[in-house]
């Protein structure tokens, strides 16, 4: 049997001349809560990202044995 859990980011875009602002400043977070999670057993099984406006949403999905 199998556990799921989902984690959620919101990134806001902001005016800027980098167009990736918003991957340099999240990468790093985002690497935490992956090497986190795989500490705990969990293991990444799928990624989503989607926008609305000014904000990215970025959507990690995890499962592990149970």
């Amino acid at each position: 049997m199998k556990k799921y859990k989902v984690e959620a980011r919101t990134y806001y875009s902001k005016i800027t001349l980098n167009k990736e602002h918003i991957t340099d400043r999240s990468s790093e977070e985002i690497q935490d809560i992956i090497d986190n999670h795989v500490e705990d057993g969990w293991q990444l099984s799928s990624t989503d990202a989607t926008s609305f406006g000014a904000a990215v949403y970025i959507y990690l999905y995890f499962e592990k044995d149970v």
